[in-house]
């Protein structure tokens, strides 16, 4: 089964048990997903099944949309509402306006300290087995890119908000320095991502509707449409899509370069057999000529 299936992935469950779960669901093996959310967080999370998964790479810098809520008052091991409280509880006195001009500091192009329970490796082991171990954890800032963090409303201790970042940010880090700056600590209480490079929260399906699918229909998991499934002429919405011959099918199966006439300015380009059946992304050599960078056929 060669599909995207855009999953609203609910608290509690890591992102690898989604991808476990519908590998039993459908029965493919071969299964990813594009962009980790963290157990706590729900909402979008795109998955890529069989041969797709080769299509990860061209999602590796898509921007994410998250809202949620900031709990003011003491900041946390883990930057969220799982963690262990790492400072005293205080009552905050601080108002909208105050938290939003400090959270205006972190729009743009920002150096961030990833959590130090987090994925980020150090010498190849993740940095959160390290921290439940009590073991020194030295992780580098990296920078991301904050295109929108805005401060929406203040309800006693707990701020919503929306966000609109680069691939890698962390969220968590957000809060917890948010709180440093107002000087009284934060942690991250909830959030929802809503966006996902080009998949969006309409689109999600929960895996209890996909259960619930399977039992209406048997052949649900061998039909990829409706809601969750991503048709295949949707996918990369901003590379020009081309239905290509037989001959020329042919021969990009076999990895060879072929001439598409149709274009000659797009530096990249979506291939497919038929209407459903994508069959590769290639790339522009000169002039006409491309050549498969992926083969999905």
């Amino acid at each position: 089964m060669n599909a995207i299936l855009v999953i609203d992935k609910h608290g509690g469950m890591t992102s690898h048990d989604v991808v476990k779960e519908v590998r039993k669901l459908t029965g493919e093996r071969s299964v990813g997903h594009l962009g980790t959310l963290d157990p706590m967080a729900t909402g979008v999370l795109p998955l890529v099944l069989g041969k797709y998964t080769r299509l990860a790479q061209f999602y590796g810098s898509s921007d994410k949309e998250y809202e949620g809520t900031i709990r003011l008052g003491f900041s946390t091991d883990t930057y969220d509402s799982e963690g262990v409280a790492t400072s005293a509880k205080v009552e905050p006195r601080v108002a909208i306006e105050e938290i939003r001009t400090a959270a205006a500091k972190f729009v743009g192009r920002i150096q961030q300290m990833p959590p130090a329970y987090s994925a980020k490796k150090i010498a190849g082991v993740p940095a959160y087995k390290l921290a439940r171990k009590d073991k020194p954890v030295e992780l580098k800032a990296v920078e991301v890119k904050v295109k929108e963090f805005a401060l929406n409303a203040l309800d006693a201790c707990t701020v919503s908000f929306t966000a609109r970042v680069s691939s890698g940010t962390y969220i968590r880090s957000l809060a917890h320095d948010l709180g440093q700056i107002l000087g009284c600590g934060a942690h991250l209480a909830s959030l929802r991502r809503t966006r996902s490079g080009e998949f969006k929260d309409e689109q999600a399906i929960s895996l209890e509707s996909i259960r619930s699918s399977m039992s209406d229909n048997e052949d649900y998991v061998n039909q990829p449409t409706g809601q969750g499934w991503i048709h295949p002429r949707s996918i990369l919405p901003a590379l020009p899509a081309v239905t290509a011959d037989e001959a020329s099918l042919a021969k990009l199966r076999h990895g060879n370069a072929v001439n598409l006439p149709e274009f000659t300015r797009a530096a990249t380009v979506k291939v497919f057999a038929d209407r459903d059946t994508l069959a590769a992304i290639a790339k522009r050599v000169a002039g006409t000529l491309f050549h498969p960078s992926v083969v999905l056929l």
